[in-house]
């Protein structure tokens, strides 16, 4: 079985290319790719086709960990019941995911907001560095929201241990 995670922001070219790059190095370090589908897309198509916005890039650089074969897309309909996992960056994108759902009779996926999983933060959302260039305060609260979130899945699906499904 496989965890499929989508995570969405605004354009898909800041906040959750981020968070798909640092997760997907998160899930590597483990030793699980194997068992996970990791995405982003965007709540809106200004930038579908576009790579992640320079800053994200750079930041990600920066860390260590390959920005390469990041292009925003837009959310669709069916993503709702492609993913397991829905993380979202703020409440603004957590409505527009909402009202996606709405247009459908029922979706498997769990939508929730990447930061309830770093909660030492004191931070509910991720604010959106396209508009002040905060790439690293992002970088920060985005990489402690996916660690927490790689817990939440070992703890639910894995053996800690091995890392072996539940």
């Amino acid at each position: 079985m496989k965890i499929h995670v989508l995570f969405v922001c605004l354009g898909n070219i800041c906040r959750s290319p981020m968070a798909e790059a640092i997760f997907r190095h998160l899930v590597r370090e483990k030793g699980l790719t194997e068992h996970f589908v990791i995405d982003s897309a965007g709540l809106g198509g200004w930038h579908v086709g576009s790579p992640p916005h320079e800053g994200t890039r750079n930041i990600l650089k920066e860390k260590q960990i390959d920005p390469s074969g990041l292009i925003a897309r837009k959310i669709r309909k069916e993503d709702l019941n492609t993913f397991d996992y829905i993380l979202v960056m703020d409440r603004s994108n957590l409505r527009g995911v909402r009202e996606l759902a709405r247009k459908l009779e029922r979706h498997r996926a769990e939508v929730r907001l990447l930061m309830e999983f770093a909660p030492e933060k004191g931070h509910s959302e991720v604010p959106d560095p396209y508009y002040d260039g905060r790439f690293s305060e992002v970088y920060e609260l985005v990489e402690a929201g996916c660690r927490g979130f790689l817990n939440y899945l070992m703890n639910k699906h894995f053996s800690q241990e091995t890392g072996n499904e539940n």
